[in-house]
């Protein structure tokens, strides 16, 4: 919808009073070249820029796109550049309050302009995975017949938040966390901008590398908390913002954590072996010191995969696939909620029954080969598809064993030098007593003796 008269006299008022607005929309770029991260997205040519105009323009118009990335990763600000920049009409929607009959009010008045005064409108709608498919449906002949530019803003898969009619009429463009530079870099500008603190007070190191913590690549969560904090610092007289009025500001107590030294490594080591030991407790404690830090949740997830496989195996099959689901549950949602799913992992993890023989029995291989056990490959297991393989003996002898009753056949498989070799040596832990089982059948009906 246009701005109401309520709306426009906020908006004027904020133009004259600055200061009378958050920090986080004081500091909003006024042009793309301002935009901190997501360089990737902003290349000459781009969708973003050809949005505000920038281009060669032609028979070529811009398209509508959809933007996916976690919260405060810059999709309402890139937005908001857009509709700073360009001389189109601009309306901006949130799928929470908004229902089909706004959408269509906004796309009669987007038909309405380009008729009468030639001029396009860009139709911002946040939280579209919000929107029902019926809602996202009424979007559709508007964008196809791009009598709005649509810009999108979601922090759901859209694969799965946004109708397939709707994807293939946009752009998707994939937002990325923001770095530790790039939030630093935000935060020294909001310190030193005349929109910002104008240097009113300082941030030490110390108290810099906690607000990277808290903000989890989070710029408006970053920006909170500093005008929070500095805030404080005036009001106590104080010229720097330091660590103790950082922790009281914002309630979080500064974790003894560096993301790129020994406590990074020590910390994911502890993890890992407080699940190995099969302490749930402990390893719930090393979580959250990871967490609190601002430790990347893709990292954690990288680990807890390796953890299934290198200490609970076959003991538990499905602690694997349990951990790959929260590797990818995190990936999508990010933080704060992937919190729940790395806790689901790792207690998961923590109390599955343990077995390393799936370890070592790669190891042993691999041990094997590395020393030149190797050998020919058996002229029965050769393949035998080519013309001529026959000739050469190949494929010749092999036994098919589905043909075989029981579905195994007795035969050799492995390289002569090693044809009694045992690599998997299976505990009774959990569910690999079965495995165990499995594996003393089929040797003995391979005609395998154990050594």
């Amino acid at each position: 919808m246009e701005p109401d008269l309520f709306t426009a006299a906020a908006e004027e008022r904020q133009e004259k009073d600055p200061s009378s607005s958050p920090l986080a929309v004081r500091m909003r770029p006024r042009t793309l070249d301002e935009v901190v991260g997501q360089q990737h997205l902003l290349k000459p040519g781009s969708p973003l820029r050809r949005l505000v105009g920038e281009g060669a323009g032609g028979p070529a118009g811009p398209s509508s796109v959809l933007l996916w990335g976690p919260p405060g990763t810059g999709k309402t600000t890139l937005a908001y550049v857009v509709s700073k920049a360009t001389d189109k009409r601009f309306v901006e929607l949130s799928a929470i309050t908004a229902g089909v009959k706004e959408v269509r009010a906004v796309i009669d008045g987007a038909r309405r302009a380009t008729g009468g005064f030639g001029k396009e409108t860009v139709l911002f709608l946040d939280e579209i995975h919000r929107f029902s498919k019926a809602q996202q449906d009424s979007l559709l002949p508007a964008v196809e017949n791009r009598w709005v530019t649509l810009i999108a803003a979601t922090t759901e898969n859209p694969y799965f938040s946004v109708i397939s009619p709707l994807l293939s009429r946009s752009l998707l463009l994939t937002l990325e966390p923001l770095t530790d530079d790039d939030l630093r870099a935000l935060l020294r500008r909001a310190l030193s901008d005349e929109r910002g603190l104008k240097a009113a007070v300082a941030l030490p190191e110390d108290s810099e590398n906690h607000l990277l913590r808290i903000a989890g690549g989070d710029a408006r969560r970053a920006l909170t908390a500093l005008e929070a904090a500095a805030g404080a610092a005036l009001d106590k007289g104080e010229p720097d913002i330091t660590l103790q009025t950082l922790e009281e500001t914002v309630d979080r107590a500064a974790v003894k954590y560096d993301r790129d030294g020994d406590q990074h490594y020590d910390v994911a080591s502890a993890l890992i072996k407080s699940i190995r030991g099969s302490d749930v407790d402990a390893a719930l404690h090393y979580l959250a010191r990871m967490i609190e830090a601002g430790e990347d949740p893709r990292f954690i997830a990288r680990r807890l995969m390796i953890s299934a496989s290198e200490d609970i195996g076959l003991a538990d099959p499905n602690a694997l696939p349990i951990a790959v689901a929260a590797a990818q549950a995190v990936a999508m949602i990010g933080f704060p909620e992937a919190a729940l799913t790395l806790s689901h992992a790792t207690i998961a993890l923590a109390l599955a029954p343990k077995s390393n023989a799936a370890t070592m029995a790669i190891g042993a291989a691999m041990e094997d080969v590395r020393k030149g056990h190797a050998g020919p490959v058996p002229m029965h297991l050769r393949d035998g598809h080519y013309k001529g393989a026959a000739k050469l003996g190949h494929a010749q002898g092999y036994v098919y064993p589905h043909d075989l009753p029981e579905g195994i056949a007795e035969q050799r498989y492995a390289p002569e030098e090693l044809k009694d070799r045992e690599y998997y040596e299976p505990t009774r832990h959990g569910a690999e007593a079965r495995y165990a089982d499995a594996v003393e059948w089929t040797r003995a009906h391979l005609g395998r003796k154990r050594s």
